[in-house]
């Protein structure tokens, strides 16, 4: 029984297998008039000689002479050996719907901020020119060559445009040291796409983002609007980065999320698309509050990210909690850099603060009997009490990620009144905190309880879990368009647009 079913099985794959190949013949282009249509095409005598294996055989040559060269190769090269080295976009786009895609829409990239070069615009309208002039291509091997040519480059190009369209031309994770946003990148099912759409245009058109944000930035460079108090260069350069930006798929999808902007120092509560809440907050210190650095001037160093100790992250999570009353369990970086130094200055200073000193897990009963200017570092950590001094306020709201920070109250409260406001250790200090626990918790039972807590002298810590967790977006955006219409800019405090500006011009081919 059991060999009779083995047979059964074997004979169903092969059958299957026959079946898979005939289809698959069928389903293949037919070339054989391949120069016919050329011919047609071009008037060039020359191309009546081409023939589908001739060309295959050059194209298969070139691309193994030219692999490097092509960005995407992975997707690339298996596309056109799986279907036999075929001119896909020279056959089916260029000559039969009399398509030039650089004249078309890689010219036009300088719309999305992006200059053409990237996708070779230059080569590929050359190319296409060239296959058009009836006298331009002398011989067969040229015609084969530059057939070839085309073909690579007009692949390179459409996936590129498609992937810069869809997902951004640069990876954020892989040029900022502090990015933990999840942001999705294109892999080789949405590359494949550009080469099996039936209407190479209509998909181009498709992929256009649509983001009114995008568009009145889109608008904006179109204008050449410029910022006050920057270069008409400059303005050019901010607004690229944030098409770039806004092309990054990392945007919040739920009805529901709290929103950081590092640059403008605030914070949303956003809820079906508009803002219930807003507030001012303190971020982490930058490397670029002075504006020493502009994006008028920079060279190849600047492509590699150079972060302040301080500044805070740009990260996505879920608000899952808050601490009423928190403990600050004070970051070994602070407490050696600071902490250690002013104890060793003062020796009341940890215990005016509310601060104990923790050994092995143990907490020391004699801190002021420690030398401070010469313990170790590493041998001591510290927690600051709740209380009115505390370095978190009254609340801290809890979110799970990576770089130990959090939003939190603040006793420091004059530090809203700054125009820049880059002046926290990376946490987020919050101007109204009590409204935000309204705004994640509700009326009700538990936020009557961290009203109560908050006004008391409790001085024992309280964590309380919110009803639902609520994504939270710490992110870093230096341009985009208000409630009003108004396009708003602010001043690049870490230096990120112009880390993010020296990848994109990097990628220039020349």
């Amino acid at each position: 029984m059991i060999n009779n079913n083995t047979k059964l099985i074997k004979y169903f794959i092969a059958c299957l297998a026959i079946i898979t190949a005939f289809t698959f013949q069928a389903c293949k282009k037919s070339r054989s008039d391949m120069g016919k249509q050329l011919f047609a095409a071009s008037k060039n005598k020359v191309f009546k000689d081409v023939t589908p294996e001739g060309f295959s055989e050059v194209f298969q040559k070139l691309l193994a002479d030219e692999k490097t060269k092509i960005t995407q190769r992975q997707v690339i090269l298996p596309f056109y050996k799986n279907n036999d080295y075929d001119a896909v976009f020279v056959m089916d786009q260029i000559i039969k719907e009399k398509f030039n895609p650089a004249n078309e829409y890689l010219f036009k990239a300088k719309a999305h901020g992006l200059n053409p070069k990237i996708f070779q615009a230059d080569q590929i309208n050359a190319l296409i020119n060239k296959l058009h002039d009836k006298k331009a291509i002398k011989t067969l091997d040229e015609a084969y060559h530059d057939l070839a040519e085309l073909e690579i480059l007009t692949a390179n190009a459409m996936v590129n445009y498609s992937n810069a369209l869809q997902f951004g031309v640069i990876s954020p994770r892989r040029i900022y040291q502090r990015y933990y946003t999840e942001t999705k990148r294109p892999d080789s099912l949405s590359m494949l796409q550009v080469f099996q759409t039936a209407n190479l245009k209509n998909y181009l058109d498709s992929i256009q983002p649509k983001d009114p944000q995008y568009i009145a930035l889109q608008k904006a460079l179109a204008g050449n609007t410029q910022v006050p108090g920057m270069t008409a260069e400059e303005s050019e350069r901010i607004l690229a980065v944030n098409l770039e930006r806004l092309r990054w798929k990392n945007k919040p999808t739920a009805d529901k999320y709290v929103v950081v902007n590092i640059p403008d120092y605030r914070l949303d509560v956003m809820e079906n698309g508009h803002s219930t809440l807003n507030m001012k907050v303190c971020v982490g210190e930058g490397r670029n509050v002075d504006m020493q650095d502009k994006l008028t001037e920079y060279d190849e160093s600047d492509k590699i990210d150079r972060p302040f100790s301080r500044e805070t992250p740009q990260l996505n999570s879920m608000i899952h909690s808050v601490q009423v009353n928190p403990v600050w369990n004070i970051p070994e970086s602070i407490a050696s850099k600071e902490i250690m130094k002013i104890a060793a200055r003062d020796p009341y200073y940890l215990d005016n603060e509310g601060i104990d000193v923790y050994k092995d897990g143990e907490k020391v009963s004699d801190p002021e009997t420690i030398d401070w200017a010469s313990a170790p570092a590493d041998t001591y950590s510290f927690k600051q009490r709740p209380g009115d001094g505390n370095a978190l306020g009254k609340i801290k709201f809890l979110f799970n990620n990576s770089s130990s920070v959090y939003l939190h109250d603040t006793p420091a409260k004059l530090a809203f009144n700054k125009p820049v406001r880059a002046v926290s250790h990376g946490c987020v200090r919050l101007e109204k905190p009590q409204e935000l626990a309204l705004a994640l918790f509700g009326s009700g039972e538990k936020y009557d309880r961290i009203v109560k807590d908050m006004a008391g002298n409790n001085t024992e810590p309280t964590d309380i879990a919110v009803p639902k967790k609520v994504p939270v977006y710490l992110t870093y955006v230096t341009c985009w368009l208000d409630d009003t219409g108004t396009l708003q800019f602010r001043r690049d405090v870490y230096g990120l647009d112009i880390v993010l500006y020296a990848h994109m011009n990097k990628m220039i081919s020349v």
